[in-house]
């Protein structure tokens, strides 16, 4: 048997942590966190915003898309394709389908765009923007190909107690422009 990575062994820590939040926490501080992004709409270049759906205790982004949205950006759900992940668009009361992990996507139908924002998942971060996703790699990818295209705002939405002193680097690895929880915004310098 294989010893745990160290993103491995910190990853389960922060998890462990967030699923002891309760349902009514995690919805309050869903709540919080779109309120704490509205600041960077000016930033989002008029959209479209990447968001994804929440899974198990994960943070639920859908206030903040629905809020977005309803100052004229329009939101985009990741689709899991063998080539990485995509975005299609999406609004509140669009039909959606079983995709893999438990998520939820957009119909093959929706249009494919280029998100200029994006809202990403993390089950751990420190305060230099670094994260730890599932393990997949799957944003880590998705950011470096919307960052060849042109500038990409990337804002990491997660619950306080995710927090911790510091993230294991990989060459791979994109740091994030800020992270948004229901206690503050960290926003981190570019140099």
């Amino acid at each position: 048997m294989t010893e745990p990575s160290a993103k491995d062994v910190r990853r389960k820590e922060a998890l462990d942590r967030r699923g002891a939040l309760s349902p009514a926490e995690r919805a309050e501080f869903s709540l919080q966190i779109a309120e704490r992004v509205l600041p960077f709409v000016d930033q989002m270049g008029g959209g479209p915003v990447g968001g994804f759906w929440p899974i198990r205790t994960e943070i639920d982004p859908r206030p903040t898309l629905l809020k977005l949205d309803s100052l004229g950006l329009r939101g985009a759900l990741p689709v899991v394709t063998p080539s990485g992940l995509i975005f299609r668009t999406w609004a509140a009361n669009d039909v959606l389908s079983e995709g893999p992990f438990g998520l939820r996507e957009p119909e093959a139908t929706a249009p494919e765009v280029s998100p200029l924002a994006l809202l990403v998942p993390l089950a751990a971060f420190d305060r230099r923007g670094h994260r730890i996703g599932y393990g997949a790699g799957y944003y880590d990818r998705a950011i470096a190909r919307l960052s060849a295209i042109g500038p990409l705002l990337t804002i990491g939405i997660a619950f306080s107690v995710q927090e911790i002193d510091r993230v294991p680097e990989e060459p791979h690895d994109r740091s994030l422009n800020a992270i948004v929880t229901e206690k503050e915004t960290i926003l981190i310098p570019r140099y």
